[in-house]
């Protein structure tokens, strides 16, 4: 991927763009930022104006009416690449990745709201129910029955399409539940 600078000549959509191009974009009203962390992330912090659409449950058709440039965004860079491979395959275009994440955006200056996080993130959430299941599939197996089994290669398999695919089905399903739900920027893609 080619990272656009703020000086460049010719801009194309499916690139990734400096912060500082971003930002200028934004405040110019040529862009709007789409966040594609998770809700438990963006509730501690949020690049001011942004709206939501979490990687996890990342969907395109909101998004393919804007007529403003899309500037997609994570906290480093990765899911924003994802992302962006997903809106452009949906038959989608303007649109690029922020380099660097919200961390980039920071530096150049850019605003950002800084809220309450949940006090367990997302993630650690995952490794904890992942954990327990394998643990008590495992000791289950040895103490009552081998099919037991297969708890932990259902959860296994899970990890692996996750890291294949970069969509976890558990992330998806925990962010649903109450003690996920927070008070804080839009949890829903609002262009």
């Amino acid at each position: 991927m080619t990272t656009i600078a703020a000086n460049s000549p010719s801009i194309e959509s499916g690139l990734e763009i400096d912060a500082a191009t971003a930002r200028r974009w934004v405040e110019s009203g040529e862009a709007v930022v789409i966040d594609v962390r998770e809700p438990d992330e963006r509730a501690a912090e949020w690049i001011d104006g942004s709206s939501a659409n979490p990687l996890s449950r990342f969907d395109a058709k909101p998004l393919l009416a804007e007529k403003r440039k899309i500037v997609l965004h994570c906290r480093s860079g990765k899911r924003s690449l994802d992302a962006l491979g997903r809106f452009t395959a949906a038959g989608g275009g303007n649109a690029f990745s922020l380099s660097g994440g919200i961390g980039a955006w920071k530096s150049a200056g850019g605003a950002v709201k800084v809220g309450k996080a949940p006090p367990i993130s997302l993630m650690r959430q995952v490794q904890i129910v992942v954990g327990i299941a394998v643990l008590a599939g495992s000791a289950l197996a040895h103490w009552v029955n081998p099919w037991f089994l297969l708890m932990p290669a259902f959860f296994g398999a899970g990890l692996a399409f996750a890291g294949f695919s970069g969509t976890c089905g558990l992330a998806a399903v925990l962010s649903l539940m109450p003690w996920n739900r927070y008070q804080g920027p839009s949890a829903s893609c609002g262009v």
